[in-house]
Order: structure tokens, then sequence, then C-alpha cells
């Protein structure tokens, strides 16, 4: 993956710098878990995933629509951030540090950072997080710690921000995962466009209140009706 790598330098990123980075189509990282610094990252082709051309499977369609896990929305932001930074076998060093985890819980407290939430017999077993700005969402970090668990959680995002009017779904970079749902990888100028586009007009999160439970079928008539269901 190509991507313009620019040093953080100041020693204190507040919310409202972060915000204006990602409203100018830039987003940090770190080289591990460990390192106290990060990066600005501008990829040259950004992965993005189509909301109105999103790929349901029919297989994980029905699993949406069988409940098997209980989906909430901004309940746990420290435990899914926890979750998101855990080494697995297929990434053994992850880039979400100290510093990110202090920001995006700063965010998170403020409304503009937000969680989908899968949990089954009371514990939390997938999910993802992201940062939503205007009409655009910036999906940061998934896991699952149960088969499907974080692709339920992406359908439930996806329905949410279709049926809140959201325009740009911004994956950060295209995955062999990702690809499945019909993530495109779109150049720096034709992202910066999409990007503009979605800042102007905002989108609504709490179109579907956080503490109401969406019912599977509900999610999966969501993305299957245009958002109009």
């Amino acid at each position: 993956m190509k991507a313009r790598s620019i040093p953080v330098r100041s020693p204190e990123i507040t919310p409202e710098i972060m915000l204006r980075a990602y409203a100018a189509g830039i987003f940090p990282m770190a080289e591990t878990a460990d390192d106290p610094n990060l990066f600005w990252v501008e990829p040259e082709q950004r992965g993005v995933i189509p909301l109105d051309r999103f790929h349901l499977a029919s297989r994980l369609a029905r699993t949406v629509r069988s409940e098997r896990f209980e989906v909430r929305i901004d309940s746990d932001f420290e435990a899914v951030i926890e979750a998101c930074a855990e080494s697995r076998p297929d990434r053994p060093e992850t880039w979400i540090n100290h510093r990110i985890r202090a920001i995006f819980g700063a965010l998170f407290r403020i409304g503009h950072v937000h969680t989908v939430e899968c949990w089954r017999e009371g514990r939390l077993v997938g999910g993802l997080y992201g940062l939503a700005l205007g009409g655009a969402f910036f999906g940061e970090s998934m896991f699952h710690r149960e088969t499907d668990a974080s692709k339920v959680a992406l359908v439930h995002l996806v329905a949410r921000l279709r049926q809140g009017g959201y325009s740009l779904l911004d994956a950060q970079f295209q995955t062999a995962h990702l690809a499945q749902f019909g993530t495109q990888e779109v150049p720096r100028a034709a992202y910066q466009r999409l990007l503009e586009r979605a800042l102007a007009a905002p989108g609504d999160w709490a179109i579907w209140s956080p503490g109401r439970i969406l019912r599977g079928p509900e999610a999966v008539a969501a993305i299957e009706a245009g958002g109009q269901a």
C-alpha cells in the first residue's frame, strides 16, 4: 500500500486537530502499540465502501437476521478499542498506541467517535469503531472473537449510515477481507472530492437512538431497500 507518511511533531493532539486532519483527508497511525510517536497517513489509493452498493452476501444476511448476536451502539468504547489493539496470529503488531487510544477516547466522549458492538451471553465478541464527521464515517478498526461477529457489526454500521444519510464510508485501505463487501480503491484526488461532498451534507448517527437495539431483519431491510426501511 502506497501512502505519504508525515511525522506528528506536536507533543499534544487535541480533538480539534484530529477533526481537522480527517477533514483534510489524513489520519494517524503508530508503528507499533509500544511506539509513543504518531505519523499522519495519506494513501495514494483510498479504500472506500460504497454505501449504495454494499455487497451483502446471502449467507451473511441470514446470520444477521438470525440475531445470533446482540448488537449495541456506543456502549463500551474502551473494551472495543482494547480488543482492536490486541495482537492476533494474522496481525502480531498493532498501530493503536496509547496516544491513539487517548485522543479517540476524548472524541468518543464528545460524540465524534462511535462503536458498533456484538455481544453474546454477556460477552463482547466482535465490533468496530470509527469517527463520524459531517456525512462521512471513517472506519478505524474491527475485531472478532467469534465467527462473523465483525461482519455483523459492519452490516449494522452500513444500515445506520445509509438510514442516517451518510454518503462516505472510508475504509482507509483496501484489503482482501473488505473486498467481499464491495470496497473500491479511489485515487487521492477523487477521494478528496467524495470527502468534500460528504462534509457538506451532515449525516444523522442517531437516526436510530443509541439505546435502541436494532433488530437484525431491520438492518438487512435498510440495506436491501437502499436505506428506506
